[in-house]
């Protein structure tokens, strides 16, 4: 005799499923973790909840944020880029030596965001065309980067005080409650969140990373993919420095040494493999909220400056083994 399933158990069952995927997803465990987080430390801190340490954390991890982006959708590809702290302090340095030459801070911002583009081309085509890995490449971009902010500016910071009130609304500006900083942050994830998870574009993106030879033989242009990865997260790198200019109304050469182990952690936290083939901008910017929230709470708790280097290490280290052993039980 057949059994019928009534409409109500189906409804409660496609729930059930639909609760479980959710509970699955990485995004959502990092969404508990915050939660949790932000309950003990509101407890722990009567300065933790208050608008003014909303406020900075949100400013801390905004601008950072937009380089995770690029790291994301490169790591998807297979690949990484150690010199995202060296380009985006370089290019707040070719902006500000370029605006003190006499140039309008929007044209020296424009050329200084098409040099880490260049710099960007310079290291895909390394990877795709001499086949070096992205690794080696990428951390000899860090050193030369850094090598020539010290030697544009004698390693002095750049006070650049003219800088026009439009400009700096860029980085210090607000639009009602909300800084304008954390608006250009929300339109740059939610374009490449919306792009990585919707456009055939992008998709490729994730065929690249998943098994290149595959998607080669699929038809994929696989050079191409990597080479125009590699230069979108140097040009993002590009963007912050010009953001971080406007905010702090200087250019400084020694600015962003470490960013790239805290771009990469948030990537990786947030579910973007080492190994290419899997991740979602959304996923890394909770990472990037969480290493922030986890940042402001030792601050608050007068935790040494040297615990919490530490701390973020050993939070990295944790993230890649979780990840090695994710990719073991795929494998």
């Amino acid at each position: 005799m057949a059994t019928t399933t009534s409409p109500l158990e189906g409804e409660t069952g496609s729930a059930a499923n639909a609760l479980g995927r959710l509970l699955k997803m990485r995004e959502t465990g990092l969404i508990l973790i915050i939660a949790a987080m932000f309950v003990v430390m509101s407890l722990a801190s009567p300065y933790f909840l208050t608008w003014d340490n909303m406020r900075a954390m949100a400013m801390a991890f905004a601008v950072e944020g937009i380089v995770v982006v690029g790291m994301t959708i490169l790591l998807i590809s297979g690949g990484i880029d150690l010199s995202v702290g060296s380009v985006t302090a370089l290019a707040m340095v070719i902006a500000g030596l370029l605006f003190l030459e006499g140039l309008d801070p929007w044209t020296a911002s424009l050329l200084a965001i098409a040099a880490c583009t260049a710099i960007g081309a310079v290291m895909g085509f390394f990877v795709t065309k001499v086949g070096l890995h992205h690794f080696i490449v990428s951390l000899a971009v860090m050193v030369v980067a850094r090598g020539l902010c010290l030697l544009g500016t004698g390693g002095r910071p750049l006070g650049l005080y003219t800088l026009s009130p439009e400009f700096k609304f860029i980085g210090q500006g607000s639009i009602g409650p909300m800084p304008v900083v954390i608006v250009i942050f929300i339109i740059f994830v939610v374009a490449f969140d919306f792009m990585l998870r919707r456009t055939t574009v992008f998709r490729k993106v994730f065929y690249t990373g998943s098994n290149e030879k595959a998607a080669a033989y699929s038809g994929i242009r696989t050079s191409k993919v990597i080479f125009l990865t590699t230069t979108l997260c140097a040009t993002l790198s590009g963007v912050a420095g010009i953001i971080y200019m406007a905010r702090f109304g200087s250019a400084q050469p020694t600015f962003g040494v470490g960013m790239e182990l805290n771009v990469i952690a948030a990537a990786v936290i947030g579910g973007s493999s080492l190994k290419g083939g899997s991740g979602t901008v959304l996923g890394s910017i909770l990472g990037t909220i969480l290493l922030s929230v986890v940042s402001s709470s030792l601050a608050l708790l007068d935790v040494s400056v040297y615990w919490q280097d530490i701390i973020r290490g050993s939070i990295l280290l944790t993230a890649v083994t979780i990840d090695h052993y994710l990719n073991k039980r795929r494998g």
